[in-house]
């Protein structure tokens, strides 16, 4: 089921907009970086898929979801809610490409935690085997290349620092908290059992996550066959 059934494996704040030249500029340079790691790939294993990933963790918990909505003029709608500051830990590893998604919950994040689900990840995506995979994430402290076992087939490419618009996994986390939006959940198991449920639905929607996902700057995938 795209890892959400597998073994759970124990928001970045937002950043301020960038002017459009320096968005242009960053997205300009990591479009390069890939170009360049794809193709070394493809020459060091020929005959073999190349496909590029991205992954991000979504922390999302008890703590009520808003959103505005449609309202008659003047009414005033309610959304009901009760903070608690209990969470979960929902990580996506998705091909912009065409639209792939492989997704994960979890209580927490670390170092240790990351090193299993990269190699969760690869073998449940066959890396390796069937395919070699530039995994795309930021610099968070646990994604760190210090110490960190990195799995056959598997290639991590960083982001810039700050750099959250040129990361496609982050478009995924209003779909993900859609079931939520808007409502009280009662209990940490029955936040994680709605979120199991809609992250398999959006396994089985590649089109709206490569509609989401793919940044027009991308590479798409080499496959020899």
């Amino acid at each position: 089921m795209g890892g959400i059934e597998g073994d759970r494996l124990v928001d970045p704040e937002a950043t301020p907009k960038e002017p459009e030249i320096g968005h242009a500029r960053r997205s300009g340079s990591i479009k390069k970086k890939l170009a360049d790691a794809v193709a070394e790939e493809a020459a060091k294993h020929p005959g073999k898929k190349v496909e590029v990933f991205a992954t991000d963790e979504h922390r999302l918990g008890l703590k009520p979801v808003t959103r505005r909505v449609w309202a008659p003029i003047g009414e005033r709608p309610i959304a009901h809610g009760h903070h608690r500051f209990d969470w979960l830990y929902v990580t996506a590893f998705v091909s912009p490409a065409i639209g792939e998604t492989f997704w994960y919950l979890s209580n927490g994040v670390s170092k240790e935690f990351f090193e299993a689900l990269l190699e969760t990840f690869a073998r449940e995506a066959e890396a390796g085997a069937a395919r070699i995979i530039l995994l795309v994430l930021d610099n968070a402290g646990w994604h760190g290349p210090a110490n960190l076992k990195i799995p056959e087939g598997i290639r991590l490419i960083y982001l810039p620092p700050y750099s959250p618009e040129l990361q496609p996994a982050e478009t995924l986390w209003a779909l993900v908290d859609e079931p939520v939006v808007n409502k009280h959940v009662a209990t940490i198991a029955e936040l994680d059992e709605t979120i199991a449920q809609r992250c398999v639905a959006l396994a089985e929607q590649p089109e709206q996550i490569q509609r989401r996902t793919g940044f027009r700057w991308w590479p798409k995938r080499i496959d020899p066959n």
